[in-house]
């Protein structure tokens, strides 16, 4: 790791041990910094295995951020800027089957939009689908945004973690700072969405202060001092109230012009340890695991730490891994050294022992027809080889689904890249762009898989489908299904 602190005199931490202290999620340990593509990251970690998800992702802002030269944050820098790739346009098109409400969200968002809104939600729908995967059943995710793509993620939120399971949407107001536009209202508040299951997890309400009408109206006194009022036929004592319960609008927590100097490290997105600290306190007990993919300056880490909450974070600069340790030492007087800096991916340890991919290459080649998955070419079995759809240097895992059936030239082509690479190359070589539909390479794949159809389906029963109302010209892929599972039953018997 480079650019360590300085030695300081330090506390040790004197917390007492738990058995889970160690790790997080599978084999991660506690208190780890990934450097790297969260993406990447996010594959290698086991399913339901997160408490609670807290992301700060770019907002499309159309930005360059910068920390100020002598900050504590000196060199930090991204753009929020997004281009639309081919690539992208791959990966999108691959969600017709598996996700198809997803799909549509973003092709309308583009319809609206723009390029850079559809290349954007690409990005951030990638990262939630792993994010859903990792997170608990009665866990909860806040994403915190703005107004530029809050209505967007909402949708797709919608999509991945369903509608039903939105909680809140949770307006963070700040004070106004600066010179306020010519045409409309200053813009001065963040949007965080959280979403989480209705019946199950964990929810500790946050209260705030009481206002000091609503304790003027406990004005009885009792012969111990106690302050009550009556109502209902009843008395409530004023120190049984925890306090004012916090609404879906938070206007108590400045924002990070105002934090003081000690927490203010020069980040240029930088949100305060109060904000972490209620979302943390709310959605997540001492001992749960809190999940930052998108760490910045490590503040959902610190607060997490300071909680007794344990963590993980990722972010794609090394200086993430810096901050955690300075914080760990300037803000909680805690050794620098308790903080992990990965910068390999992690790999599943849920999945158990799995065969060799090339044990599945018998039911990948009936499941595929013989078809390429690539070209969509039909190949001789001993001629294909078997692929890993997301590379695992990428995070990709041996589990059959996540393997398929590329010819030796698609496999060459695609090399250690991800499918979505492969299908872009494919377009490029043939001179065709993706559009707002099924592309030319998607019918040409379907119009071979139907002439293989009817190579394998037995006689009569082409027939049988259109007669049943099925339109089989385009239905080369559930053909091959149906002769597949017809000689199966054939060779049981």
């Amino acid at each position: 790791m480079t650019d360590k602190p300085a030695k300081r005199a330090t506390k040790q931490d004197t917390r007492p041990a738990r058995a889970e202290d160690d790790l997080a999620i599978g084999e991660i340990r506690n208190r780890t910094i990934f450097t790297g593509d969260n993406l990447h990251v996010l594959r290698g970690m086991n399913s339901d295995t997160v408490d609670l998800i807290y992301l700060d992702p770019p907002f499309n802002s159309k930005k360059a951020w910068s920390a100020p030269i002598g900050s504590k944050a000196a060199g930090t820098a991204f753009k929020d800027t997004w281009t639309l790739s081919d690539v992208d346009l791959a990966w999108h098109d691959q969600l017709r089957l598996d996700h198809p409400v997803l799909h549509n969200i973003i092709l309308a968002a583009r319809a609206a939009r723009g390029d850079d809104t559809m290349s954007y939600l690409i990005y951030m729908g990638m990262r939630l689908l792993e994010m859903r995967r990792v997170l608990k059943d009665t866990g909860s995710i806040y994403l915190h945004c703005d107004q530029t793509e809050s209505h967007s993620l909402k949708l797709v939120l919608d999509a991945i973690f369903g509608k039903k399971n939105f909680r809140n949407e949770l307006v963070w107001c700040y004070p106004p700072t600066g010179r306020a536009p010519r045409r409309g209202f200053h813009r001065k508040h963040d949007i965080i969405l959280y979403y989480a299951d209705e019946h199950s997890g964990v929810w500790n309400p946050p209260y705030g202060e009481m206002t000091e009408s609503t304790k003027a109206a406990y004005s009885s006194v009792d012969d111990k001092g106690r302050r009550y009022s009556k109502a209902h036929g009843g008395i409530t004592y004023l120190d049984d109230i925890p306090g004012r319960p916090v609404p879906s609008w938070w206007d108590d927590i400045p924002s990070g012009s105002h934090m003081s100097k000690k927490e203010k490290v020069g980040y240029p997105t930088q949100k305060p340890l109060a904000l972490l600290e209620r979302i943390i306190k709310a959605s997540s007990d001492p001992g749960d695991v809190v999940l930052d993919p998108f760490a910045g300056c490590a503040t959902a880490a610190i607060a997490a730490e300071k909680l007794e909450r344990r963590w993980v974070g990722i972010d794609i600069s090394e200086e993430c891994a810096r901050q955690v340790e300075l914080r760990m030492v300037d803000q909680l007087g805690l050794p620098a050294s308790l903080a992990i800096h990965r910068v390999d991916n992690p790999k599943r340890t849920d999945l158990g022992k799995l065969p060799h991919p090339r044990t599945h290459l018998n039911p990948l080649y009936g499941e595929q027809g013989g078809l390429c998955k690539g070209c969509g070419g039909h190949f001789e079995k001993h001629n294909m080889d078997v692929d890993h759809i997301i590379p695992q240097i990428k995070g990709g895992t041996d589990h059959v689904s996540n393997l398929q059936l590329l010819c030796p030239a698609c496999n060459r082509l695609k090399q250690d890249k991800p499918m979505s690479y492969l299908t872009a190359k494919l377009l490029s070589e043939r001179g065709i762009t993706y559009g707002g539909r099924v592309t030319e390479v998607v019918r040409d794949t379907e119009a071979r898989q139907a002439a293989k159809a009817d190579e394998v389906v037995p006689a009569g029963l082409k027939e049988a489908l259109t007669d049943a109302g099925l339109d089989t010209s385009s239905a080369g892929g559930l053909l091959v299904e149906l002769a597949k599972a017809l000689s199966s039953r054939k060779d049981t018997n």
